[in-house]
C-alpha cells in the first residue's frame, strides 16, 4: 500500500499573498545591519564590529573618556592637538531662538527669483532702506559704515535704482578686487532678474561686461580711474559708490581725491563712501565732515580663542586646527585665512592626504580654495551649499576678509598673517613679504564666523601678541608702492601739482620724486613736468609705464605685433608655467624648450604665445607643455585689448618675427633703467643705482649668465632677484637712452675682457 503525502507548492515571492522576501532573507542579511547607523545596509558592519571589539579589549579604560583617548581615535588625522584659551566674545545682535529669519522657513515651492527677493528682506540693511534713501536725498556725500555681510554692496545700488536715480545717470560701484566686482555683479543681476551685462554689468581691467543698457555698473577702482580720462566730470553717472574704502588700495586713495573734487562743482552727483570698519570719522573728516550712516550687521556673538603659546609653523597649525574642529565641533563650515596661492595649494594637498582612507570614521570634508588667480567656475564652488553630513573648509586669502561673504561659516581660523607688497623707491625693489595683519583685519576675520549663527574664531597667536604686536590699521597702499603709474594717470588728467594733491594719507615725497624721475627718463614728461606726446600715448595703455613705453617704441622698430604679445604675457605675472611636485623634471624640460638658443625670457614668452596660437589655442597643448591654460586665455584677452588700443594711439600692427634684435631693442626702449652687468663672482650689479642682484632660478638665462642684461622687475624673496631677463648689447643703452647713459657707463666694461670661464656658459 502506497502512502500518499500531500505536497504544497511554496508561495510565490512576487505575489501579494507570498512570504515577504525581506523577512525570508532576514537571517542572511542580519550581519550587514549596522543598528548604530539607523538600520542601514553596510557590507562592512561585521568587520567593523569585530575591529571595534578587538580594539576595545586592548584599550585600558577608566573614569570618563579623556582627551588622550579622543586624540588617539584620530591619530592619523593630526599628530598634536593645539590648546586654545577662550578669551573674549564679540557681541552680536538679537535674533530669534533658532537663529533663522522666519522668511526662510516658508514654502519651498517658490521660484528662484521670489526666493532671492525674500532673502533680500532678511538682510540687516532692509529695515534701514527708507532712512538710507532719505539720507542720500538730503546729503551729497554720505559715509556708510556697515558690517561685512549687512548687504551694503548688493542692496544700496538696487535701492537707488528702485528710487529712480538711474533715470538721471548710471550708478557706479567700485570694488578693490576683480573677483568681488564679478561675483557681486552676477548676484545683483540674479536678484533683479536680468542678464549679466545688460542692466547690470561689471568692468575690470581687460574685461568689459557692460552694454548701452547698463545702469548699475560694478568695477574695480582702477577702472573708474581710467574713466576719468575720457570723462573728467563723470557726467554719465548720477551716483558713485566707493565700496570697501577701508582697504585703502592705491586706486581708492586717488579716487578719494578726484571724487571729492568733482563733487564740489557737480551738486547733482551723489557720493557714497562705504566702509566696514569703525574708522569712519577719518573718512568723514576728509570729505568735509560728511554725515555717517551706520548699519548694524547681522552678526551673532563670536567666541574668540587664542593659543596658549606662539605657533612655530602657522600653516601646519592651521591644518591641525581645521581637522581638530572637524572631528570635535558641531556642524558648521570652516574658513581658513592663508597668505597666497602656494600656501592654499599646500594646505589643500595636506588636508586631502590626512583625511584620505579614513572612510566612514570621520564625516566628509569638502576643501574649497579661493584666490584671485583661480578660474571663475572654481571660485563659484565656495558659494555652493554644503551637503548634509559633510563639512566645507574654505581656504582663502584676505579676499574673504571683506570683499566676499560666504554663508554657513561658523568657524574661522586666523593665523594672523597676510602677504603685503612694499616698494623701496631708493633701490626700485619690490618685496612681497608675509607680514602680520592689523587689529582691524583681525576683527574683520573674526566677524566672518558670526554671519549665520553664533561662531568661533581660533587665532593662532596669543592674546599678548594681539594687544601688543599688531598695528591698529593696515598701512595704505599709496605709502608702500611704486607711484609711476599713478603720476602718469594724474598728469594725463591735468593734475600737475602732485605734492599738494589732496591725498588722505600723503605718500612719501621720495617715492613721488622717483616716479617723476622715471617718467622723465622714459620721455613721458618734459623738463617742466608736463606730459609729452609720448606720455599721452603711454597713458592710453592700462599698464606699467615701462611696458607702455615698450609698446610705443615698437612703432619705431616695426615689431608692434610681437611686443604686444610680450606685454600681455608679462601682465599676467608669473603664473604661466607650473611645476607639479611629482613631475618637476618634465615641467622644467618643457619650459627650457622655449629657451633654445638662449634667446632670453621675453622672447621665450613670445614663443610660448605664438606656439599656442599655432595649435589654434589648444588646451591639450598647454597640458603637454605644463602651461596654465587659464593664464594663457587671460593673456589672449589682454593682447586683444592692447591690439584695439594700438589703433587708438595710431600705431600700426606690424610683425617682424624673424628679427629678434629689433624686438630686444623695443624692449630695451621701455626697460633701459633696468640694466645690470655681470660681476666676476657670477652675481650682477645694476648700472644706475648700483646694487647686487641675481638672475631668478626660473629664468632661462640663470645658467647662461650673459654679460649684460635688462630685467622686467626686481623682487626680494630669499635674495634680490631679477625676473624675466633678456641679454642686450651695452651700446644699445647709449643709442636708445643717451640722456640716461653716457658712453663711460658702458665703455669700461666693454673694454675689459672678462676672465676666462666667466660670461656665457
Amino acid at each position: 500500500m502506497r502512502l500518499r503525502i500531500p505536497l504544497r507548492m511554496p508561495d510565490a515571492y512576487d505575489e501579494e499573498g507570498g512570504v515577504n522576501q525581506e523577512k525570508r532573507f532576514s537571517v542572511a542579511v542580519q550581519r550587514y545591519r549596522d543598528l548604530s547607523a539607523g538600520d542601514k545596509m553596510n557590507p562592512f558592519a561585521e568587520q567593523e564590529a569585530w575591529e571595534d571589539h578587538q580594539i576595545g579589549k586592548a584599550t585600558l579604560k577608566f573614569g570618563s573618556k579623556n582627551k588622550k583617548q579622543i586624540s588617539d581615535e584620530y591619530q592619523f588625522v593630526f599628530e598634536d592637538q593645539i590648546d586654545f584659551i577662550k578669551a573674549s566674545v564679540m557681541d552680536g545682535d538679537e535674533f530669534d531662538d533658532d537663529g533663522q529669519p522666519s522668511a526662510l522657513l516658508e514654502s519651498k515651492a517658490k521660484t528662484a527669483l521670489e526666493k532671492l527677493q525674500d532673502d533680500r528682506k532678511t538682510l540687516p540693511i532692509y529695515t534701514y532702506r527708507d532712512q538710507l534713501l532719505e539720507a542720500v536725498e538730503n546729503h551729497q556725500v554720505l559715509v556708510i559704515v556697515g558690517e561685512t555681510g549687512s548687504g551694503k554692496t548688493t542692496q544700496i545700488p538696487q535701492y537707488l535704482h528702485e528710487a529712480g536715480y538711474t533715470k538721471r545717470g548710471k550708478i557706479g560701484c567700485t570694488q578693490p578686487r576683480r573677483v568681488a566686482a564679478m561675483s557681486v555683479a552676477a548676484r545683483v543681476s540674479q536678484e533683479i532678474g536680468v542678464k549679466l551685462g545688460h542692466e547690470v554689468g561689471y568692468s575690470i581691467r581687460f574685461e568689459d561686461c557692460t552694454s548701452e543698457k547698463t545702469v548699475l555698473k560694478y568695477m574695480t577702482d582702477g577702472m573708474l580711474l581710467r574713466e576719468f580720462l575720457g570723462e573728467p566730470d563723470l557726467a554719465s553717472y548720477s551716483v558713485v559708490m566707493v565700496d570697501e574704502a577701508h582697504e585703502r588700495t592705491l586706486s581708492t586713495d586717488i579716487l578719494f581725491g578726484l571724487v571729492k573734487d568733482i563733487a564740489r562743482f557737480r551738486p547733482d552727483l551723489k557720493l557714497l563712501i562705504s566702509s566696514a570698519t569703525l574708522d569712519a570719522e577719518k573718512f568723514s573728516d576728509y570729505f568735509d565732515s560728511a554725515p555717517i550712516f551706520k548699519i548694524p550687521g547681522r552678526r551673532y556673538p563670536v567666541e574668540i580663542h587664542y593659543t596658549k603659546a606662539p605657533e612655530a609653523d602657522y600653516l601646519d597649525a592651521a591644518i591641525v586646527t581645521a581637522l581638530q574642529i572637524h572631528v570635535t565641533q558641531p556642524p558648521g563650515d570652516i574658513l581658513v585665512f592663508l597668505t597666497g596661492q602656494e600656501e592654499i595649494e599646500t594646505a589643500e594637498e595636506i588636508l586631502k592626504h590626512r583625511t584620505r582612507g579614513l572612510g566612514t570614521k570621520i564625516a566628509e570634508l569638502i576643501i574649497c580654495p579661493i584666490y584671485a588667480n583661480l578660474p571663475t567656475e572654481l571660485q563659484a564652488k565656495i558659494f555652493e551649499a554644503t551637503p548634509d553630513g559633510a563639512r566645507k573648509v574654505v581656504l582663502a586669502t584676505n579676499i574673504a576678509e571683506t570683499s566676499l561673504t560666504i554663508d554657513g561659516i561658523k568657524y574661522v581660523i586666523d593665523p594672523g598673517f597676510c602677504k603685503m607688497k612694499s616698494y623701496n623707491p631708493r633701490t626700485g625693489m619690490e618685496s612681497l613679504l608675509v607680514t602680520p595683519i592689523s587689529k582691524a583685519s583681525a576683527m574683520q576675520r573674526a566677524g566672518r564666523s558670526g554671519r549665520t549663527g553664533p561662531g568661533k574664531c581660533f587665532r593662532l597667536y596669543t592674546a599678548y601678541n594681539y594687544y601688543n604686536d599688531l598695528d591698529d590699521n593696515t598701512v595704505p597702499e599709496v605709502q608702500r608702492t611704486n607711484l609711476a603709474n599713478v603720476v602718469l594717470t594724474l598728469k594725463s588728467l591735468g593734475i600737475h601739482d602732485l605734492l599738494h594733491f589732496d591725498f588722505m594719507d600723503p605718500p612719501p615725497s621720495e617715492a613721488l620724486l622717483k616716479a617723476l624721475e622715471l617718467l622723465f627718463a622714459l620721455s613721458a614728461l618734459n623738463k617742466v613736468g608736463e606730459l609729452t606726446k609720448v606720455g599721452r600715448r603711454m597713458a592710453e595703455f592700462p599698464l606699467d609705464p615701462m611696458l607702455s613705453k615698450m609698446i610705443v617704441a615698437s612703432d619705431k622698430y616695426k615689431c608692434s605685433d610681437e611686443v604686444i604679445s610680450i606685454a600681455a604675457m608679462l601682465s599676467i605675472g608669473n603664473s604661466i608655467f607650473y611645476r607639479p611636485k611629482d613631475k618637476q623634471v618634465h615641467a622644467d624640460n618643457a619650459r627650457l624648450n622655449f629657451h633654445t638658443g638662449n634667446v632670453g625670457d621675453h622672447i621665450a614668452l613670445l614663443k610660448v604665445y605664438n606656439s599656442w596660437k599655432e595649435t589654434n589655442f589648444s588646451t591639450q597643448w598647454c597640458y603637454e607643455n605644463y602651461i596654465q591654460v587659464r593664464s594663457m586665455k587671460r593673456a589672449r584677452d589682454i593682447r586683444d585689448q592692447l591690439e584695439g588700443l594700438l589703433e587708438r594711439v595710431e600705431i600700426e600692427l606690424v610683425s617682424n618675427l624673424s628679427d629678434y634684435e629689433t624686438i630686444k631693442k623695443a624692449i630695451t626702449s621701455g626697460f633701459f633703467p633696468h640694466s645690470a652687468k655681470l660681476q666676476k663672482n657670477g652675481s650682477y650689479r645694476t648700472v644706475k643705482h648700483p646694487q647686487t642682484v641675481h638672475i631668478h632660478p626660473s629664468s632661462g638665462l640663470s645658467q647662461v649668465l650673459p654679460r649684460w642684461v635688462i630685467y622686467h622687475e626686481l623682487v626680494l624673496t630669499t635674495k634680490e632677484y631679477m625676473r624675466q631677463v633678456t641679454e642686450l648689447k651695452p651700446e644699445w643703452l647709449v643709442e636708445i637712452a643717451p640722456h640716461y647713459y653716457q658712453m663711460k657707463d658702458v665703455e669700461d666694461s666693454m673694454s675689459k675682457k672678462m676672465p676666462r670661464g666667466e660670461g656665457r656658459a
